[in-house]
């Protein structure tokens, strides 16, 4: 805009020379002054709201009430036109936050923001441009604040983590949302506790673990128990099924049913009259058999 201001006074000034030095009249300098405060004034008059942007209209402190969107505006060449962001801006905090033990934490936390474009005008009559370091900033770190002294230290290293963030952001929200603030998320970025603390915290944890791993292990053993106990019983009644079949009848089947199967086989009869059954190894037998004398060989 500038640029085309001054190529527009300089090609006016070129103009006016040139017709002075010709007619020699002062009428063309009178003319070419006039048209350079209408083309001025003109000029002036056009305002430009970048995109991501709304336009505040201040005349000599009346305030418009209505801002301007982004693009092309024509407003009174004597306002003050106040640019403000509305885009999703981030606020990073590092703040030392107290525990529910009394703890003192350091928290790394982010919060995504914007500015609400209806209350754009109401933002900068009571609190001004400057409303991220006036309102939100302190009220981000009393909430903050308020809401970690209702948790434990091991909640920052927990899944109690995302509860957290939600409670700040409720907080926060019913805190600025009033005033034109609209808070999208609240992120913990991180957690410094001091490193005897953190010790304790961890050995406990891994003791929690280590507890609920041994449930486990009595989960299991149990269960093993309960198996070879019904294994054995399987066993114990396939037993008694087994000593109920053994007449002498069948163990007089079983044994003619071997002889036909395997010659080398030999039946011992016992007291009992019962038959036991013995398989006769050919390696065996030689490694047995006694030398020949000489006197049985004559």
């Amino acid at each position: 805009m500038a640029l085309l201001i001054i190529l527009v006074i300089g090609f006016i000034i070129g103009v006016v020379f040139a017709q002075v030095s010709r007619t020699g009249s002062m009428r063309p300098i009178v003319f070419a002054t006039i048209m350079g405060l209408v083309i001025g004034i003109i000029l002036s008059m056009v305002r430009v709201v970048p995109a991501g942007y709304v336009g505040i209209v201040d005349f000599f402190g009346r305030v418009s009430p209505q801002p301007l969107s982004s693009g092309l505006h024509l407003v009174n060449p004597l306002a003050k036109v106040v640019i403000l962001s509305v885009r999703t801006q981030e606020s990073m905090e590092i703040m030392n936050v107290p525990s529910k033990e009394g703890l003192n934490v350091s928290l790394d936390v982010s919060v995504l923001y914007r500015l609400d474009p209806r209350k754009a005008v109401e933002v900068y009559k009571t609190i001004g441009p400057e409303y991220k370091t006036i309102v939100l900033v302190p009220q981000f770190r009393a909430a903050s604040r308020g809401v970690t002294v209702g948790y434990e230290a091991k909640a920052l290293y927990t899944s109690e983590r995302e509860m957290l963030a939600q409670t700040i952001f409720d907080s926060l929200k019913n805190l600025v949302g009033e005033r034109g603030i609209i808070i999208e998320r609240v992120l913990l970025r991180g957690m410094t506790l001091p490193s005897t603390v953190s010790q304790a915290i961890e050995q406990k944890l891994k003791a929690e673990q280590e507890a609920e791993r041994m449930k486990f292990v009595l989960q299991r053993e149990t269960q093993e128990a309960e198996r070879k106990r019904i294994e054995a019983a399987g066993i114990r009644d396939a037993q008694e099924i087994i000593a109920q079949s053994l007449t002498s009848q069948y163990l007089h089947y079983l044994w003619i049913n071997t002889l036909n199967q395997n010659p080398n086989v030999i039946y011992v009869a016992t007291e009992a009259n019962m038959p036991i059954f013995r398989a006769i190894n050919p390696d065996e037998q030689l490694l047995n058999r006694k030398p020949i004398l000489e006197k049985e060989q004559k």
